[in-house]
């Protein structure tokens, strides 16, 4: 309600509801009145590894979507990535941290402590973290600084079977260690929190679960002819792609042999792998060996765009937290094949928004990709109900306004008034 009355205000984890009145509106305009004095802002530091796509664009769209008159949003991580410049672009305040590496590494206590002179210095009121290292030195650098909000987010979790037992039994003591220094933890799809709750790496009752938002207003809604011609393949032709880096977690090679097991059904099939990486020639190799066509493209910053000239979106990943190529060929309401891996059943009803297969398994992968070439009613379907739910549910301000509300939550402040 407005106009005196309260306004709906944030829920609080004990149940109980942040109320207050909501503003009248002004008498003149602001060109009339005399000049306001500058209000203080919330300062947020986002401390993330990699500032990448998939997390890192996570992470950058929710400080672009934050509301500048309130916050004033930095990021801290490791130097390089080719998002560093779109967030100075977007006037965020940004800090390549030297020494800062994406794996455990003896100069990990130098960046804990400038990480923690940084903290001290600029006094944010938030520091809100994510992915594994970054998780942990953000949070212990800010329990060290005694900041008053801090918030992590689990894009996935950290630790999979793929990885040795050592390694795998380190990482999730740094999880478990830092959990009581985390005031909220919001995951990106509810099977990444309930992980995160079994593997005791967040107590019961305190994830929150806020999807992971992609930017929707250059994705098409449908089969896009022109990003099949920039992939240089005939309409004529079934095209099967995929999207990521080209490395072990996404089993780069297992799409190679889901391709080899179609083209024995369907020869005319063509394939196209859409990003770069360390297992790149390895991929084109086993491609050759095996007879698949095979492009792989390289980096492609319109991805996004290119994923609407597939006839099918496949994903071999070992784990993924929810995927957000996955997320952008859905929004382009493309059918999909994906492995049942952490949040991705999430998102990929089996026979609904498309079909799931076990992980390590590219004849199961061969198999599914085939039905929906032999049904094409069907996998039409799933993509529209795709495209659907996506548009519904990961809007970059839907995502923005759930970190805002916890972000209040957490400082006592109501939400704004509607």
């Amino acid at each position: 309600m407005r106009n005196g009355t309260l306004v709906p205000g944030v829920v609080r984890s004990d149940g109980s509801a942040v109320r207050w009145p909501a503003p009248p509106p002004r008498v003149a305009s602001a060109t009339q009145l005399p000049e306001a004095p500058t209000l203080p802002r919330i300062k947020v530091l986002h401390v993330i590894t990699r500032f990448v796509t998939g997390a890192g664009g996570n992470t950058l769209m929710s400080a672009e979507g934050m509301d500048p008159d309130r916050y004033e949003v930095w990021i801290a991580g490791v130097p390089g990535g080719e998002l560093w410049e779109r967030a100075r672009t977007a006037g965020i305040r940004t800090v390549e941290m030297p020494g800062f590496r994406h794996t455990l590494h003896p100069t990990d206590l130098l960046v804990l402590v400038r990480l923690t002179r940084l903290i001290r210095r600029e006094r944010f009121t938030v520091v809100h973290t994510h992915s594994a290292k970054g998780g942990f030195l953000g949070r212990v650098a800010a329990r060290a600084c005694r900041t008053p909000v801090v918030v992590h987010t689990f894009h996935g979790v950290s630790f999979h079977p793929y990885m040795s037992r050592r390694r795998r039994m380190l990482y999730r003591f740094l999880e478990r260690a830092t959990r009581r220094f985390t005031h909220c933890f919001l995951a990106v799809a509810p099977r990444v929190a309930e992980q995160a709750v079994e593997e005791r790496l967040a107590p019961p009752g305190r994830v929150r679960v806020v999807p992971s938002a992609v930017d929707l207003t250059h994705i098409p809604q449908r089969f896009d002819p022109a990003a099949r011609r920039m992939l240089g393949v005939p309409r004529a032709a079934a095209l099967i792609g995929t999207v990521g880096r080209v490395d072990t977690q996404k089993a780069p090679l297992d799409f190679v042999r889901m391709a080899a097991a179609i083209r024995a059904e369907h020869p005319d099939t063509a394939f196209v792998m859409i990003g770069d990486g360390p297992l790149e020639d390895e991929v084109r190799l086993l491609a050759a060996e095996l007879g698949v066509d095979l492009t792989v493209t390289g980096h492609r910053g319109d991805a996004h765009r290119l994923v609407a000239g597939l006839d099918v979106f496949a994903i071999t990943s070992l784990y993924e937290g929810l995927g957000r190529a996955l997320t952008e060929a859905l929004a382009a309401a493309r059918p999909v094949v994906a492995t049942a891996v952490n949040g991705v059943p999430d998102l990929v009803e089996h026979g609904a928004t498309g079909l799931l297969v076990a992980p390590a398994d590219p004849d199961a992968a061969a198999r599914a990709v085939g039905w929906l070439l032999d049904h094409p009613d069907q996998a039409a379907a799933m993509g529209r109900q795709g495209c659907r739910r996506v548009r519904a549910a990961f809007a970059p301000q839907t995502m923005c306004a759930d970190v805002d509300a916890c972000y209040r939550d957490l400082l006592g402040l109501p939400l704004s008034a509607p």
